[in-house]
């Protein structure tokens, strides 16, 4: 039988001191850049989601940092994922988190989840993310990193 993904994620927005976030692109998408971003486990916290998918997906320890945003954002999954979640679930609610690191880090991609990583400044990087959560969260980058 098929484990269905928990329609609940993290957003975590990895950014250095002088703006610069750390982006990835997508393996299934090549063109679509993102944050870390991940499923909830079963049973498992939002924040310990965050820092698995941090781990998972750049090989950042996360554990010390992350600070969560508590801000929701709650958008329709593209239909090209949906397959991943139970029949008739539409609708995502992601929990957005922030980790700030001194300077940027190397990172160990996983590669069947992403092709490249950049550093970019907040700016172009807030233009380059394909979704809308995710831009909002690099705007208000700025704000939060005081």
């Amino acid at each position: 039988m098929k484990a269905f993904k928990i329609p609940v994620s993290t957003l975590v927005v990895i950014y250095t001191p002088r703006l610069e976030v750390l982006l990835l692109e997508r393996a299934d998408r090549p063109g679509y850049w993102q944050s870390v971003t991940g499923s909830q486990h079963e049973g498992e916290a939002l924040r310990d989601t965050a820092v698995r998918e941090v781990a998972e997906e750049t090989g950042i320890d996360s554990a010390e940092g992350l600070e969560a945003w508590n801000l929701q954002n709650v958008y329709e999954i593209y239909p090209v994922w949906r397959h991943r979640y139970a029949p008739g679930v539409t609708h995502n609610t992601e929990h957005v988190f922030g980790l700030r690191v001194a300077q940027p880090l190397p990172v160990r991609l996983s590669p069947r989840e992403h092709l490249r990583f950049e550093w970019v400044d907040w700016r172009a990087a807030a233009e380059r993310v394909f979704s809308w959560s995710n831009r909002r969260a690099i705007l208000a980058l700025p704000d939060r990193a005081r």
